[in-house]
């Protein structure tokens, strides 16, 4: 064959295999893991600090410049910075615009789908209505899991502090430490504590900076045995230890707390999703022998008192099966 059709198809392969590098290159530098872990960053340096004013000016300028104009009308709300910082504990990638947005937008999606199906409008309506709250419920969901993780991380924490003060390292060396060896998302957020050290910040700001990041007693009470630690002087070394062996312990009584309600909470469940699982196999075998409970009105006053039964009994078993440790 003709030697120009060789290069030609050797050249059309490079311009393929450039072209996807190049789409590589350029979604891994806006949304690789790099990215996302210095916009998460910066986004937690503007989100929430104890550092002063000034020191964040042009921080939070830069941040609204960027944004659109949805953005920020939605941060120029009362009390909704505070939300961003909910959401940045969660450590999902959301913004404050796209939940309250998503939050907005549910309920008219199922509210069109409640006026296709045969149900009652106002019955429609109030399902609606209620999810709306689902993606906060989500991002509760995710920050409590991301807690917990870090409260578990917390005694080796103490305890890798600890070491590195017997083994010679200044407190900000053994910061520095914890952000480069262990596992996300306590290395997260000490490596924000350990740039703003590095970035002029005092030390006592940045660890009040990190205890109102994460809300967690255990965190606090290291903090404040730091703090008081850096005043009064003493070994910290052994501070940490007894904090890293009163936090193993209380776990332990909090796991046999768990294993013991578990049946508590099984109940629970079995009991909230039964009606709902009977009433849907009894809508599939026949549809007419539940259509009173919408159709008449006094079947709508016996749904709606159910409900509010079933909501009251689900908030006071869950009172009862959550025990504080």
């Amino acid at each position: 064959m003709d030697p120009i059709f060789y290069a030609f198809v050797i050249l059309i392969f490079v311009a393929v295999v450039l072209a996807v590098e190049g789409v590589y290159l350029w979604w891994n530098s806006s949304h690789g893991a790099t990215a996302r872990r210095i916009e998460s960053r910066i986004r937690v340096l503007s989100a929430g600090g104890h550092i002063q004013r000034e020191r964040l000016t042009i921080l939070k300028d830069r941040m609204l410049r960027d944004s659109t104009y949805i953005e920020k009308l939605v941060m120029s709300v009362p009390r909704l910075k505070s939300l961003d910082l909910f959401i940045q504990q969660s450590g999902v990638d959301w913004s404050v615009t796209r939940l309250v947005v998503t939050s907005l937008a549910i309920p008219f999606v199922v509210f069109a789908a409640a006026l296709v199906a045969p149900v009652p409008l106002r019955f429609g309506a109030a399902i609606a209505l209620a999810t709306s709250g689902l993606p906060y419920l989500h991002v509760n969901r995710k920050r409590a899991k991301r807690l917990a993780k870090l409260e578990r991380q917390l005694p080796d924490v103490a305890d890798t502090i600890g070491r590195a003060l017997r083994a010679g390292h200044s407190f900000p060396s053994a910061i520095g430490m914890i952000s480069t060896e262990f596992a996300e998302p306590m290395s997260g957020e000490f490596r924000i504590t350990f740039d703003e050290i590095n970035y002029g910040v005092p030390l006592g700001d940045a660890l009040l900076n990190l205890a109102k990041r994460v809300p967690i007693r255990d965190l606090r009470y290291f903090v404040i045995a730091v703090l008081i630690q850096r005043e009064t002087g003493g070994n910290l070394a052994e501070v940490l230890d007894g904090i890293a062996f009163l936090i193993r312990e209380r776990f332990k009584l909090f796991d046999k707390v768990r294993v013991l309600a578990a049946e508590g909470k099984m109940s629970a469940w079995v009991l909230g999703l039964l009606p709902f699982v009977t009433a849907g196999a009894m809508m599939a075998l026949n549809r007419e022998f539940l259509a009173v409970l919408w159709e008449d009105p006094a079947g709508l006053k016996v749904v709606y008192a159910m409900i509010s039964m079933m909501v009251s009994g689900a908030f006071w078993m869950r009172r009862i099966i959550k025990i504080r440790v």
